[in-house]
């Protein structure tokens, strides 16, 4: 636990998931100078309606918790890191409005707080959705780390709500300080996104009900006989998902090399993402029932929309959940996970996720289950698989990226 000295008071905080002998801190650079800058200007004025977006450890929320302020944030984690760090500074949780970052806020707010984020399309697609909830009077503040604020960044607040200006850098740190214009006509939220996929390009090869019964592919991704399936798919992506645009390789890769007749069997997609990875596979397992999980809301709302538009919205074999990995299903209740795991969480990059995702689908898996994982070959994913179930075999690999699979024994 360490502690944020600030103007508003001193507040213990901490990442969340909580891990033990944690050496980064909840906050950063950006929330101290936007905290030191609202005291300054003696912000928020009483009974204010204050909006923070993109709060990503509550570090905001807890220090304005008097103030009773909105949170919007696209991130299951944060939402669930502030709750942690108001319980830690013994701070009623009614005290602020939790909203996931589809969900549109109740009327206009007079001081909007937002952290950048690293994504133009997300930041786009916010301030977009913010406009309605703002009046002339409005104050705006936004801040993030130097390195992350481009002339893109500032030329989208501009575009979206007025007239923008910059602080001189403090700590590596930077505000973005924008009045709002309500004459501006900025052009309308063109998120979701998406493309069509057509499956004849993800021809596999599989159709064995045992994972380890399947064709191992050479170095140039070449396989022993195949099939084509002639459906082609719409993906829709809200503003946040990873490879919004199309279909990344890594990702149709794995689609190649999924296992195909698991009857009456539960798989997890993991890290859903838009889901694409879930939906091929419940086109080659028509009677397994499926999880899609990940700690992006727009991520799962864009793989639950996935899945309605390719089998339906009133099938029954489909589940989405919200969480940090696998927090909250069931031990040994699945039979597959299928795995691409990110590389960071927030803006600290690490296989500290890959790790926890590998420990928690052991947990999750029955007797007899397979993880499939997907990476790129440099990052030693098969050591780590090893270590935890004691044995790992390569599915299939290019000069890119390796597919492993590990059962639970």
């Amino acid at each position: 636990m360490q502690i944020l000295s600030m103007p508003q008071g001193d507040f213990s905080l901490q990442r969340y998931p909580v891990r033990p002998r944690e050496t980064l801190r909840a906050w950063d650079a950006a929330d101290e100078y936007l905290l030191q800058q609202l005291a300054d200007e003696a912000l928020p004025a009483k009974d204010s309606r204050v909006l923070i977006v993109n709060d990503n450890f509550g570090a905001l929320s807890v220090a304005l918790h008097p103030h009773q302020p909105t949170l919007i944030s696209d991130s299951w984690l944060a939402h669930r890191a502030t709750l942690n760090n108001l319980k830690e500074n013994k701070l009623p949780p009614d005290g602020i409005s939790l909203l996931d970052a589809l969900s549109p806020p109740q009327g206009q707010f007079d001081l909007v707080l937002i952290r950048v984020p690293k994504s133009l399309a997300m930041l786009e697609d916010q301030l977009t959705r913010l406009r309605p909830h703002l009046h002339t009077e409005s104050r705006i503040l936004a801040a993030g780390m130097a390195k992350h604020i481009h002339t893109s960044t500032l030329k989208l607040f501009a575009q979206c709500l007025g007239t923008t200006t910059t602080s001189l850098a403090r700590k590596k740190a930077r505000l973005i300080l924008t009045r709002f214009d309500p004459q501006l006509s900025p052009a309308t939220d063109k998120y979701p996104s998406g493309y069509l996929l057509d499956s004849p390009l993800l021809d596999s090869p599989l159709s064995n009900s045992s994972l380890s019964n399947r064709p191992v592919s050479d170095s140039r991704g070449k396989e022993s006989g195949g099939r084509a399936n002639q459906q082609q798919y719409q993906v829709t992506n809200h503003a946040g998902v990873f490879s919004r645009d199309s279909l990344d390789i890594g990702t149709r890769f794995f689609l190649q090399h999924l296992p195909a007749s698991l009857d009456e069997k539960h798989i997890i997609d993991l890290a859903c993402g838009n889901g694409v990875v879930g939906l091929i596979a419940a086109e080659r397992n028509p009677n397994a029932r499926l999880t899609f999980v990940d700690e992006s809301f727009m991520a799962v709302e864009s793989a639950r929309l996935n899945f309605n538009t390719a089998f339906g919205a009133d099938t029954h074999k489909a589940k989405f959940q919200a969480t940090d990995c696998l927090h909250g299903i069931a031990p040994n209740s699945a039979d597959l996970i299928l795995n691409n795991p990110p590389f960071h969480q927030q803006n600290v990059v690490g296989d500290f996720i890959a790790r926890q995702m590998f420990r928690e689908s052991k947990r999750v898996l029955r007797r007899g289950g397979d993880l499939l994982v997907v990476g790129n070959r440099h990052l030693g994913y098969h050591i780590m698989l090893k270590k935890l179930f004691g044995n790992c075999e390569v599915v299939a690999s290019n000069k890119k990226f390796v597919i492993l699979s590990a059962r639970k024994a």
